[in-house]
């Protein structure tokens, strides 16, 4: 059952980002929410590394427009019959699933399981900047990591963030740093740097050089610690050697290299992987794990904690937008997130 049609922006051929119909705009089916879901009038959206992996040029066509995004900011308009934790009005935010259509449209269904309530000191186009990251930071940190969330364990406990300056590792440091552990976050220029220690960075260095001489020079001679979110295979090694006996590795990055384990085994270290959306798309037992970290997020960014990543707004939401969104994120030079708001 539809309840008349929505702009989107989607796609029907996977192209490069430069070709027009790359990503374009269309008109879809407005759904009808039912069940845990809820329909969400969407007000602002955000792009990450994700929907360029989707819109990644195949030998493939849809029949009908594939709708990417997933980051939103937006008011419930209309609840399934089974929902308990939102009522129309309501201000959220969410990543949603990989398994459905994304929010880059108009209205958008999704499980209320995994969605939060919007930070109140933040507008929207600010808001949007946040879950899918602050999902995959938390979960990375105190899922995988099994970071503890008293301070006082953390006392001493050190981190080293990959790529500390994109849109999960500004998160993690903010998440890392909030938690008392000592954020060592890697960077290659001079703004990348810079941003990273306005995250809460207290170290800087180089991920295109060894990581060990330069932990050295800061006066570490290991790390209880890795969050990789950047090319998995290329610091395999380096993640290896600094990594301290009976330290976690936890990398976002998939990889087309087999990786050595044998490296992790005299350290008897932990490797573990995270992706955010496997709660959704296997429909977990504690999938309503998301919309409680998402109201913890939401918490932090009014207590002043964590401060949105927004570093880039574009308006409207629209095919020509979202086509110069993808393109600053392939350069793989973004600091922060990019942000779209309004249709």
């Amino acid at each position: 059952m539809t309840q008349g049609t929505m702009k989107a922006v989607g796609l029907l051929k996977y192209l490069p980002i430069g070709d027009p119909e790359s990503l374009i705009d269309t008109e879809i089916e407005k759904p009808v929410p039912t069940g845990r879901d809820i329909l969400v009038k969407v007000i602002a959206i955000s792009v990450n590394p994700v929907d360029v992996k989707v819109r990644a040029p195949k030998n493939r066509t849809e029949s009908t427009p594939k709708v990417l995004g997933w980051d939103v900011a937006g008011v419930v308009e209309q609840v399934g019959e089974e929902c308990t934790l939102f009522s129309p009005g309501d201000e959220v935010y969410y990543a949603g699933s990989i398994t459905r259509p994304g929010g880059n449209s108009e209205y958008h269904l999704v499980d209320e399981r995994i969605v939060g309530s919007k930070p109140e000191s933040l507008d929207f186009a600010q808001a949007a900047a946040l879950p899918l990251t602050a999902i995959t930071a938390w979960e990375s940190l105190y899922d995988r990591l099994g970071v503890s969330d008293h301070k006082e364990n953390n006392t001493g406990r050190t981190i080293l963030i990959i790529g500390a300056a994109g849109g999960v590792g500004s998160i993690a440091t903010q998440l890392a740093k909030h938690a008392g552990l000592t954020v060592i976050g890697t960077a290659s220029r001079p703004e990348s740097a810079d941003w990273a220690r306005k995250q809460g960075a207290d170290h800087v260095i180089n991920h295109f050089e060894d990581f060990l001489p330069q932990l050295q020079t800061a006066g570490f001679e290991q790390v209880d610690y890795v969050l990789c979110l950047n090319s998995t295979e290329k610091h395999w090694n380096s993640m290896a050697e600094v990594i301290a006996p009976q330290g976690k590795i936890c990398s976002i990055v998939e990889t087309d290299e087999l990786l050595n384990l044998t490296l992790l085994k005299n350290k008897s270290v932990t490797f573990v992987w995270e992706l955010m959306f496997t709660r959704s798309t296997y429909q977990t037992a504690d999938m309503i794990e998301q919309h409680k970290l998402l109201n913890e997020v939401s918490r932090l960014v009014n207590a002043g904690v964590i401060t949105t990543t927004t570093t880039e707004k574009l308006e409207p939401i629209n095919a020509a937008n979202l086509r110069k969104a993808h393109a600053m994120l392939e350069t793989g030079r973004t600091v922060g997130k990019v942000v779209l708001e309004g249709f």
